[in-house]
Order: C-alpha cells, then sequence, then structure tokens
C-alpha cells in the first residue's frame, strides 16, 4: 500500500502528471459540448489535469473539443492521446491530424492504442516523432507484459524510456495483477494508466440494479458501502483511493463529463483509506 502524493511520475519520462487524470472517450460535439467544458474547468480547478483522449474518440470530436478547452485555460494542462495502428495507416500523418485537432505542436504521451502490427517498427515511428519534437513521451495501450517488454527494449535503442501503459483495472477487474502487467510496470518502472477505474459505472450502481456477477452482488459492494458511510465519502472516491493505494504507478483516469462528477473524482486525492479499509477492499474484490 502507498501514500498518495501530490503528483506521480510518466515513468523515467521526466514528465509528472496529477494522481488522477480524465477520461475523454464520452466527451461528444454538438452534444455535451457545454458540460465537457465545465468538467474541464472544474477538473482542473481542482488539481486534476491530466486529460486522455484519442483520435477515434468520437472520430476526432474529442480531441477538437479538448482544443476549446485549452485555448479557455490558464492552467498548465497535460494531453495525452493515441495512434490506432491499423495496418494501411501511416503513425506520422495520424499524429500531425492529432495535433492539428488539438491545436498543439507538441503532445505530452502519444500512445499505440493496441498492440496491432509489428511493436518493433511502431517503436521506431514513435522515436521518430520523438526526436522530431512532436512528442515528449512514449506509451502503449492494452499490451501484454511481453509486449511491453519488447515496446521497452525497442526504445531503448534510441534512449528513450517507455513512460505509460494504459490498460483495464478497477476492483472487478483486476487482470493486470494476474496477468504479469503490474509487476512490468514495477520492474520496468512504467506508469500504468488505469482506464475504466470506475468499471463502467458497475461499482456505483444502484443495490437494485442488475449486476453481471457473483463479486458485484455481495461482500465488495458492501464493503464499499460500509467505508463510504462511516467516512462520509461516496463508493467512486472509496473506489479511487483503494487504485490510488494500491501503487504508486498506478493513475486512474476516471471519465466524467459533468462538473459534478469532477469535483467528486478530484475530492479523492484530499484523503486517505487506513490500512485496515484498504485491506478490506482488497479482499473483498480479490482476483480468483
Amino acid at each position: 500500500m502507498t501514500q498518495i502524493p501530490y503528483t506521480r511520475a510518466l515513468g523515467t519520462s521526466g514528465l509528472t502528471v496529477s494522481p488522477l487524470g480524465v477520461g475523454t472517450n464520452r466527451w461528444n460535439y454538438g452534444k455535451n459540448d457545454i458540460s465537457v467544458l465545465q468538467t474541464f474547468q472544474a477538473s482542473v480547478e481542482a488539481g486534476v489535469y491530466f486529460f486522455d483522449t484519442a483520435e477515434m474518440y468520437g472520430f476526432g470530436k474529442s480531441e477538437q473539443l479538448l482544443r476549446e478547452c485549452l485555448q479557455q485555460t490558464k492552467y498548465q494542462i497535460v494531453i495525452a492521446t493515441k495512434f490506432f495502428p491499423l495496418p494501411t495507416r501511416q503513425l506520422g500523418k495520424a499524429l500531425d491530424a492529432s495535433l492539428s485537432r488539438l491545436g498543439l505542436q507538441t503532445v505530452d504521451l502519444y500512445y499505440i492504442h493496441f498492440p496491432i502490427g509489428g511493436i518493433e517498427a511502431l517503436m521506431d515511428q514513435m522515436a521518430e516523432a520523438f526526436k522530431q519534437g512532436k512528442i515528449r513521451a512514449v506509451g502503449v495501450s492494452n499490451f501484454s507484459a511481453m509486449q511491453m517488454r519488447r515496446a521497452s527494449d525497442r526504445l531503448a535503442r534510441y534512449n528513450i524510456p517507455l513512460a505509460a501503459n494504459e490498460v483495464q483495472y478497477n476492483l472487478l477487474h483486476r487482470q493486470p495483477e494476474i496477468n504479469g502487467v503490474l509487476d512490468a510496470c514495477q520492474e520496468l518502472n512504467v506508469a500504468m494508466v488505469a482506464y475504466f477505474p470506475l468499471a463502467s459505472g458497475r461499482i456505483t450502481a444502484n443495490q437494485s440494479q442488475p449486476v453481471s456477477s457473483s463479486k458485484e452482488r455481495t461482500g465488495l459492494r458492501e464493503v464499499l458501502r460500509t467505508i463510504a458511510e462511516k467516512r462520509g465519502k461516496s463508493i467512486s472516491q472509496v473506489t479511487l483511493n483503494w487504485l490510488l493505494r494500491r501503487d504508486e504507478h498506478i493513475i486512474p483516469i476516471p471519465g466524467s463529463t459533468s462538473a459534478a462528477h469532477a469535483v467528486n473524482n478530484a475530492e479523492t486525492l484530499n484523503w486517505e483509506l487506513s490500512s485496515e479499509e484498504f485491506s478490506a477492499i482488497d479482499k473483498a474484490s480479490a482476483p480468483q
């Protein structure tokens, strides 16, 4: 169990971010653009300044909305976006398109969204983009432990560290602890950026709502509710707090489309679970 510092490192890239980020996969032009701007402002004012997007989110609309947000803020923001590596696509052209939509000359963290195609060839292209000054740090997403090591080894030829692996990780999906990804992040000193940290809302759903596993129906939800009521916190805050204390390499990025949700998530950083509370959640959610 670790403490919650003011910032967390993106590996050894030299970049640091807020311990929590914001996932923007539900940001869509014309549907929630006003609430998105409010969400962005509420997040940064609460100390959360790491925003995660991708070219495929809304077919570029998420990046465009983020550009509008960046134009209206005085805060220093850290931006991550992703390349979808279909065989016929060129990373350089896709990166230029993302930078244009974001209104940036350089993006802080650039991911390979999925391990499709040759990992070494993709890392060579990432290294070239790094050399050109278009990206500050190299990341991967949905990579296995073995694929992470291959990417890291290839980047080492260029003296570029692998900064992050973005994977699904939450109390209902603790596979990174089983499949070696968390171990690889610790070994290589790579950040593990956790998407769906609240399991797409299943953890915080009302007890009367249908659930998909016995784990959700029984002990875990009751443990979370008991701690939340005792502490005067929300279940989502308790859940995010556990993730932050699980390991210093973990950076959860809950999705948010309202200012209220953004503030609620950010308040997670202002308190910590006790060792007993952490252990109770750990036991109730232990991977089978």
